[in-house]
């Protein structure tokens, strides 16, 4: 969640949404996003909306009085959206999550079942630091309704960790993981590759022991070089090479080849899990136009075509929330052209793949050359009537994108 929030209209006071939006919630899966914006120190490469604690005052900001805020906006938005399903996933994200005590993010979770109520085998996820949780903290987590921990574990290799300024030692992930699985919890690792400094072998170092882990989902994301963040100042000036382009298709093919290997498969152009019931299913959610609400400072959310953000400071954010006014600082209301070129954006980088049907004139035209490219699948596009990317196309996915959506 890029932490600079986009331009939009103005945001009710009270935050209610169109008639419109709100006659969609029972037509698909409704997820809730929980931001959590403190970390104990900001790494270099991060452009998330998070703070340290030395950044924050006391004004119903704090670690201790966070989830009475969070609880306070689940209220709110039962207000706003009346009957809903029950919610199908929860993500608690950040920044660090786990810097709050096991009871807050419990207390959380609980608040998400009084407003809404949880689907019966709701996915319900929280991301970690390795070094912020014990086995007590993973099995109080279990108790009170998680089923899923992401452990932020980056690299294996402590000059690439160095570089991110990831604080963690490498050890403490294989404990973290092993504790959450001990937990009766699914585990699974993010992963960065193109870290300046990183070569081919200290990539693969990291992605063998990850899978050694055995999760049952490992994501891997190529580093981006945000503006704003310390990294790109350190660019700029020439102290850390950029990421190149050519070296981090290079890694990723080395993630595809060991992560097949060892029994995992792609189901997202950046994921892998064992079997499908190990996907991310909150994050198939946002991917496949699904509605959710996001809380926390600077979390967006989604229902219906209107999308919206919440004020980025936690102090403003608390604030806003004790006065009993909305926290949205802003929402648009995407048009017809916006949600398809989002349809064919993320549709196409999914395993299930984009249906041909769902394109317009242009775009199944396009679909031949792209398979005569070797970017799409041929198979899958004549037997399935589906657009599912090749190995080569997962590389060249941007490229993919634009001629589906007849830009060159």
């Amino acid at each position: 969640m890029p932490s600079t929030l986009p331009e939009g209209d103005p945001a009710p006071p009270d935050g209610r949404l169109p008639d419109a939006a709100l006659a969609t919630l029972h037509d698909r899966p409704f997820g809730v996003y929980l931001h959590v914006p403190f970390c104990s120190v900001r790494c270099g490469y991060c452009d998330f909306n998070t703070y340290t604690l030395t950044e924050l005052g006391a004004d119903g900001a704090s670690v201790a009085t966070f989830a009475d805020a969070a609880v306070r906006e689940l209220r709110l938005a039962g207000t706003v959206l009346g009957d809903t399903p029950p919610v199908d996933t929860v993500f608690v994200g950040g920044g660090t999550p786990t810097m709050l005590a096991a009871d807050d993010l419990v207390r959380m979770l609980d608040g998400v079942r009084e407003v809404f109520g949880l689907a019966p085998d709701a996915e319900v996820t929280t991301e970690a630091n390795p070094d912020s949780v014990t086995p007590e903290s993973l099995h109080r987590l279990a108790e009170g309704g998680f089923t899923r921990v992401s452990v932020g574990m980056q690299s294996a290799v402590p000059h690439v960790l160095r570089v991110l300024e990831r604080t963690h030692q490498p050890a403490n992930v294989a404990r973290a993981v092993a504790a959450a699985k001990d937990a009766g919890l699914q585990a699974s690792v993010d992963l960065i590759y193109g870290t300046p400094g990183e070569s081919v072998g200290d990539w693969r170092t990291s992605l063998e022991a990850a899978i050694a882990l055995e999760p049952d989902h490992v994501s891997a994301y190529a580093l981006v070089v945000e503006e704003g963040t310390k990294l790109a100042a350190q660019v700029r000036r020439g102290q850390v090479p950029a990421p190149e382009d050519d070296d981090e298709a290079a890694k990723y093919e080395v993630a595809d080849e060991l992560l097949g290997a060892a029994g995992f498969e792609w189901y997202e152009v950046s994921n892998w899990a064992t079997t499908p019931a190990a996907r991310c299913r909150h994050n198939e959610g946002y991917w496949a136009d699904g509605n959710w609400w996001g809380v926390g400072p600077g979390a967006h959310s989604h229902v219906g075509g209107v999308r919206w953000w919440n004020v980025k400071h936690p102090n403003a954010y608390a604030g806003r929330l004790a006065s009993g006014a909305s926290p949205a600082a802003g929402r648009e209301t995407l048009t017809g052209e916006q949600r398809y070129d989002e349809r064919v954006l993320l549709g196409v980088r999914l395993v299930d793949g984009l249906p041909l049907g769902d394109l317009r004139e242009d775009g199944r035209r396009a679909v031949a050359g792209l398979i005569a490219d070797g970017l799409l699948d041929g198979p899958a596009a004549l037997r399935r009537s589906v657009a599912v990317l090749t190995l080569r196309g997962r590389l060249l996915a941007d490229t993919v994108v634009m001629r589906l959506l007849g830009v060159r």
